[in-house]
């Protein structure tokens, strides 16, 4: 039980620092506009502080989904090391005679 827990904790910080990692340049990607040529100017008027949340209400968001992601990956692997430990013989101390 202890080590699916670990297990599941060292996930969602895994998959937290993940996210952490592949959220920002695909934000980029997606907020930049295509087809521009090089060199050409853009002309936009943005509310900055509606382009401020959006960014950080996305990071956060993928930042929860790669946890969850990581803590259930982690509690898949607690259970399937937990089971393969438990064998027959092990608990053949606790058997009455």
């Amino acid at each position: 039980m202890k080590t699916t827990v670990i297990l599941m904790l060292l996930g969602a910080i895994l998959g937290a620092a993940i996210a952490s990692i592949v959220v920002p340049p695909a934000l980029s990607w997606y907020a930049s506009p295509g087809g521009i040529p090089g060199g050409a100017q853009i002309q936009a008027v943005v509310q900055v502080p509606q382009v401020i949340h959006f960014a950080v209400s996305s990071l956060i968001r993928w930042q929860l989904i790669g946890g969850g992601i990581g803590a259930a990956a982690g509690l898949v692997l607690g259970l399937v090391l937990n089971s393969r430990g438990r064998r027959e013989g092990q608990y053949s101390r606790y058997r009455t005679a």
